[in-house]
């Protein structure tokens, strides 16, 4: 076998990229639940001022300011030995409320990891993991992340650009929220229309108790949660359903499809946010989807295959979806209304 030097340099290169990235995941999580960065954010610190302010030790702190400076996550100002966030790291970096939140995307990695030794056992054995058997830290990863794209599209851009949902939402509409997790998009969408009913359906019981006391704290009276399956929850006569980045996970979801249209009032709309995905695999292959097909080796095939589901996996692309919400599930009008790069939205109707 002949080897090309300058390929095989080109690739030490990527290489070594990623080791340091993957070397740096804990160290976000470090950075994130200590408030380091959260304090860089207010201005330049140097590491013993960062470690008082912070309660850490300074020598820990200089280490992991090295480390972070390298990666190119914080600034360095040689001539005062400070460090700082940029402004556009601190927005990525310190604010879970707002357009991004990398942090919470570091608490799906750290989940992957507690759940190595099952993946090990999954790919032998072809078996799944239900969402229930991973850490706590996916729940509270998976919120974190999700609600920071909910927080910059759902209610400017991905709502107003399905039709009617709006004007509906704003007189007092009934909005299924099917998969809601922590309830991050319920409550979103229960706080901005007051009107409208919301009900957050999840088959994850310690999910819902979580989403039922963050509804109560962000004063959302309209938002109810309820422990259903996609494919049972007795309610009907809904306005709008929703399945945010859900709907590929299912074990049914054909059956979600159908439950959803005889659910749906017949001028009503089904809304369905997936992760971006083209429909052929090589228009896959970037950064985007090296993440999402990652996440979903490892989360989202498992929990359909542990239900014996056709796992659609996170990059089932709008085909394969159509497919599944008109052809098996009986709607009728299928289009794709909006898209970020990490995001389709999708709307079905009757």
């Amino acid at each position: 076998m002949t080897v090309d030097e300058g390929k095989l340099n080109d690739f030490l290169g990527k290489a070594v990229g990623d080791l340091g990235a993957a070397m740096s995941a804990t160290l976000i999580l470090v950075g994130d639940r200590l408030g380091l960065y959260r304090e860089l954010a207010k201005g330049g610190l140097t590491p013993a001022e960062l470690a008082e302010r912070t309660g850490t030790n300074e020598r820990y702190v200089r280490e992991w300011l090295g480390n972070q400076g390298a990666g190119g996550y914080v600034q360095f100002d040689a001539s005062s030995g400070q460090w700082s966030l940029s402004p556009e790291q601190a927005l990525c970096l310190t604010d879970p409320d707002g357009p991004v939140d990398m942090p919470g995307a570091y608490n799906i990695v750290e989940a992957t990891f507690h759940a190595l030794g099952h993946t090990l056992e999954n790919f032998t054995s072809g078996s799944g993991m239900e969402w229930g058997e991973h850490h706590p830290c996916l729940f509270e990863g998976t919120e974190r992340f999700f609600r920071a794209g909910y927080n910059a599209y759902l209610i400017e851009s991905w709502l107003p650009a399905l039709d009617g949902v709006v004007d509906k939402l704003q007189t007092g509409a009934k909005v299924a929220d099917v998969g809601c997790g922590h309830g991050a998009s319920t409550i979103l969408m229960a706080k901005t229309y007051p009107n409208s009913e919301f009900i957050g359906y999840d088959y994850h019981a310690e999910s819902v108790r979580v989403a039922t006391e963050k509804a109560a704290a962000a004063g959302a009276a309209n938002a109810r949660f309820e422990v259903a399956d996609a494919s049972s929850y007795e309610g009907d006569g809904f306005d709008l359903i929703a399945f945010f980045d859900c709907l590929h996970d299912m074990g049914d979801p054909t059956g979600v499809s159908r439950h959803a249209r005889q659910a749906i009032k017949d001028d009503g709309t089904a809304m369905i946010v997936e992760p971006f995905a083209n429909d052929q695999v090589q228009d896959n292959l970037n950064p985007v989807g090296r993440v999402l097909y990652g996440a979903s080796t490892q989360i989202c095939v498992p929990v359909s295959l542990a239900r014996n589901g056709p796992a659609l996996g996170a990059q089932a692309g709008e085909a394969r979806l159509r497919s599944v919400v008109v052809d098996g599930g009986g709607f009728t009008r299928f289009r794709r209304a909006a898209e970020t790069p990490f995001n389709l939205v999708l709307e079905a109707r009757p």
